[in-house]
Order: structure tokens, then C-alpha cells, then sequence
């Protein structure tokens, strides 16, 4: 199948419902074919959603065994992430497990952080944005995240908890619409963001935009107070914020029953929208936000825009682009020589590129390896003694954008193996991955082993490598400016080959091109 014709299913568990999308992508953009959508409520009941309860899981499951039946139909690639309902909660990876047992999908937990920035990423397809400095507020079951950014650049990323349901449970539980319990949500909501209220009005912005169902449902609520009937289509509709402090009122004075009857309002939402509607007016009171614009798309779009870059890196460099820009800026905090360790991810990907003409190589573990050689020195802001640790803490513990919590997990594993022992099961977090995964930690840790040695003077004189074959041997040979002396980084690249041998099963020779 050509990208062209590449039918993808994104997936959303979110903790109020689990959304679905279908959609046809190619290169200018997709068209959606199918959409579904269950109310399973994850992350309902108390216990500040610490537990994800037998009966919804079961629906959950229940929902997506229909869903990937749905994406079998169209002969789907699905992929699916979980936010802060399962990522809270301590049974996760049996709800996780079952989900892949029992409906045949693999689902990614993904961070707040990553979250909020698929949800950009869906944004950003649906809105012109181009050339305005933009807040966007995504008001979820369980976290609510807000993104500043000017275009693709994001200025300022944050996951709270503070959710629909979440806050309903906490302030309205059974639907009881308490005086004291509205303003008790509005103070904690308050406190909540006042420690990022400085850092965001500092940045400014020219427009607030609101997404998700909550959203959805405020701005049809403020549009139905001036209008007779909705509009066809939600997206790009404007609405003010005393409009929202209008409708705010409205939930909060009327009981779930007169609730229902308030125009615009969907069924399904009148026991959660008076917490929806508190989160949205006290971040706009907040952040001095006066006029809102909702936008139709979020995270699952998002999802989908993502699996199709990473099914097909050469369509979009967007995701590489941010991706690797992570990394590049936690590696300039944290790396005293952050241009050796740019000019290493150069010459592993030289390595990567001259050994998949060789091997059949997984052409993602390519940005792996990048992500890696730049965060490989990460760790010296600790010690220069042990680093090679050091690193594998800090880059499994940073909030690292464009990756998976899986992946960041394989990143931090051949950072860590960039020196001294090689990977080996006696190590806990090694012996914990798949075989398949453990083969692509050694493989790209011996690459960045190789080149790291190419570039030992660490000032770039070593402009390139090239790798050939012959019977058992793999040679590799390093290319400079003319007179330049690669003697030193001959001598270290030699000195690192033994990993390299072991992975591909032959011996390795290094010499200077000549």
C-alpha cells in the first residue's frame, strides 16, 4: 500500500470517553471515513482516579473489542494512547494488558506533556494559525492542558490536574450543585495554575482556543444564547467570556434534571459540565483571557497526524523536527560539549544510513539513535564518574516531546550503553525489554559507540564515514578535510568496534579513506 492510500484508526482513552477516528492520509492531509465514540467513563467514582474500577474497565474493553472491529473493516493501522484516567491509576498495565489480549490493540500511556502536544499538533490542522501568538486550552476528563505556542514553536506546555470528571467527583458528586461546593471548585482551580499565572500573561497571546467535547460543549452553549440553532459546523466558532460566565451560571443554578433541558447541553454531560464550565471561566479569569475560538480538532487527530509521520517519516519532518529538538534543548542544559554531541548524531545517522544498505534496518530506530547520541552526555551534569547512569536517569525521567513513553525508555537504554559495559540481562531495565527491543538497544548502541570514537578530537574533523562489505568483514572508513589528522579518532573508533562485531556477527575493520 502507497501512502496515498494508507487508512489509519486513532485512538483516544481519555477518562470521561474513548473517542475513534478513521481517516485516509496522505501527504496534504487526511479525510476522516469514520468516526465512533463511547461514554465508558474511565475515571469515574472517588479516589482521585488512583484506580480504574472492574466495571469500567469492562466497558472500556467492551468498547474498543467494537472499535478495532470497526478498524478491521477498513483495514485500518491503529494506534491508540491512554491519558491521565489510565495513566493515574495503579492498575494501568492490567487494563493495558487485557486491552491487547482481549480487543488486539496496543495502547501508549502517554504523558501530559505529550498529550498536550499531539492535541497542538491535531490543532494546528484544523485552525489558521500561522501568524498569531495562540493559548490553547484542552479541557479533558482528568487533566486539563494548556499549550502556548506561534505556530509550531511551543512557548510554554503544562498538563494539570484538573478535569471535568475528576472535579466533578471531588466537588459534585451525584450531580449536587452545592453554593459552596462552586466556589470551592473556582479556589482550587485558581490555585492550581496561579504558580504559571505570571509566566502566561507574560508570554500574552492574540487567541484563546478551546477544544475537546467540554469545549464543544460551552461554545454551542454560548452560541445558543444569541442564536436559534447550531451551526453545521462547531469549528472556528467564537464565543466571549461573559458569555461563559453567562452559562456558567446557568448550570450551576439548575438541577441535573432542569440541567438536561438547557439548550445546547448533550445528555451525557449534565452531570460533568458544571466542573467543565468552572475549569474554563477561572483559566480565562486567570490568564486575562477575554474571547474564545473552539477548535473541532484535539488529540486524536493529533494521534493520526503523528502515525502518519511515523509510518512514513519522509511526508512530514514535523515530528522529527520537534523530536529532535527536545532532545537538542535538554542536551544544551545538560551536556558541557552539546557540539560534539550534535556532530556524533550526525555521523550515527551517516552509520545508520551506510549499514541499512547492508542489513534491513527499522528505518524509525533511526531517530532513536539521533535522540540518543544527543542526550548521550546528558548525565555530566551530575558527575563525569559514572555518567553513562547518570544519563539514563535524566532521559528517562525528562519530559521529552515527540516520543512515546516507550520510546523514551529505548532512548534512554543506548544513551546508557554508550560506553563502559555492554547491555546485558544482569541489568534490571535491559532484561525488562523484548527481545526484539533488546536487539535494537544493542544494535544502536554499538553505532553510537563507533561513532562517538569517529569524532574522539571532538572538533568535527572526521566530516564523514562510509561502510562497506566483504564476505565477514565489515569495513568502515572515516573521511576528513584534506591534512586533517584522524589519527586519534582512527585509534578510538578501533577501540569501540567489539560491540558492532558481536550485533551484525563478523568482524569490523577501520581505516582512513584514502
Amino acid at each position: 500500500m502507497n501512502f496515498s492510500t494508507r487508512i489509519i484508526a486513532a485512538i483516544d482513552i481519555g477518562t470521561n470517553s474513548i473517542h475513534m477516528v478513521v481517516a485516509k492520509v496522505s501527504d496534504s492531509g487526511f479525510e476522516v471515513i469514520a468516526r465512533e465514540k463511547d461514554n465508558t467513563r474511565l475515571g469515574e467514582g472517588g479516589g482521585d482516579m488512583k484506580i480504574l474500577s472492574p466495571e469500567a474497565m469492562e466497558r472500556g474493553i467492551e468498547a474498543l473489542r467494537h472499535m478495532r472491529r470497526v478498524a478491521d473493516a477498513h483495514r485500518a493501522s491503529v494506534f491508540a494512547v491512554a491519558t491521565s484516567a489510565v495513566r493515574e491509576a495503579k492498575n494501568s498495565s492490567d487494563f493495558v494488558d487485557r486491552v491487547a489480549n482481549e480487543a488486539g490493540i496496543d495502547i501508549e500511556v502517554i504523558s501530559g506533556v505529550e498529550e498536550a502536544r499531539l492535541i497542538h499538533l491535531g490543532v494546528l490542522q484544523a485552525l489558521p494559525l500561522s501568524d498569531k501568538r495562540s493559548l490553547l486550552i484542552d479541557i479533558g476528563g482528568g487533566s486539563t492542558e494548556v499549550v502556548i505556542f506561534d505556530h509550531t514553536e511551543e512557548l510554554f506546555v503544562r498538563s494539570f490536574k484538573i478535569g471535568a470528571v475528576r472535579l466533578s467527583n471531588r466537588f459534585f458528586p451525584n450531580g449536587s450543585t452545592h453554593p459552596a461546593s462552586v466556589s470551592s471548585c473556582s479556589k482550587f482551580i485558581a490555585s492550581t495554575v496561579e504558580p504559571v499565572k505570571r509566566e502566561v500573561l507574560k508570554l500574552g497571546h492574540e487567541v484563546a482556543i478551546v477544544s475537546s467535547g467540554t469545549g464543544e460543549t460551552l461554545a454551542r452553549m454560548c452560541w445558543m444564547l444569541t442564536h436559534d440553532e447550531t451551526p453545521r459546523s462547531m469549528n472556528g466558532v467564537l464565543f466571549i467570556a461573559e458569555e461563559l460566565q453567562q452559562v456558567t451560571r446557568m448550570i450551576a443554578l439548575s438541577t441535573l434534571v432542569e440541567r438536561s433541558q438547557l439548550e445546547g447541553l448533550d445528555a451525557d454531560r449534565v452531570d460533568i459540565i458544571l466542573a467543565g464550565a468552572l475549569i474554563l471561566e477561572t483559566l480565562a479569569e486567570s490568564f486575562a483571557i477575554t474571547s474564545f475560538m473552539y477548535c473541532d480538532y484535539a488529540l486524536r487527530e493529533g494521534v493520526l497526524l503523528d502515525a502518519a509521520q511515523r509510518l512514513d517519516p519522509d511526508v512530514n519532518n514535523d515530528l522529527h523536527n520537534v523530536a529532535i529538538q527536545s532532545a537538542r534543548k535538554l542536551a544544551e542544559r545538560c551536556d558541557d560539549d552539546p557540539s560534539h554531541s550534535l556532530k556524533v548524531a550526525h555521523l550515527s545517522c551517516m552509520l545508520f544510513d551506510e549499514l541499512s544498505h547492508l542489513y534491513e534496518l527499522d528505518p524509525h530506530h533511526r531517530l532513536y539513535l539521533e535522540a540518543a547520541a544527543v542526550l548521550a552526555n546528558v548525565g555530566l551534569i551530575v558527575s563525569h564518574a559514572r555518567h553513562h547512569l547518570h544519563t539514563y536517569y535524566i532521559v528517562r525521567n525528562a519530559d521529552l516531546v515527540g516520543f512515546t513513553d516507550h520510546e523514551i525508555e529505548l532512548i534512554a537504554q543506548i544513551a546508557r550503553y554508550h560506553r563502559k559495559s555492554e547491555p546485558k540481562l544482569q541489568h534490571a531495565a535491559f532484561a525488562a525489554l523484548s527481545e526484539t527491543d533488546q536487539h535494537a538497544v544493542r544494535m544502536l548502541a554499538a553505532i553510537l559507540r563507533i561513532a562517538i570514537g569517529l569524532d574522539r578530537t571532538h572538533d568535527g574533523r572526521t566530516t564523514s564515514v562510509s561502510v562497506s562489505q566483504k564476505n565477514t568483514s565489515l569495513q568502515i572508513a572515516l573521511h576528513g578535510k584534506k591534512r586533517a589528522d584522524l589519527d586519534l579518532n582512527l585509534y578510538a573508533t578501533q577501540q569501540r568496534t567489539a560491540l558492532l562485531a558481536d550485533v551484525f556477527e563478523c568482524t569490523v575493520t577501520v581505516a582512513i579513506a584514502t
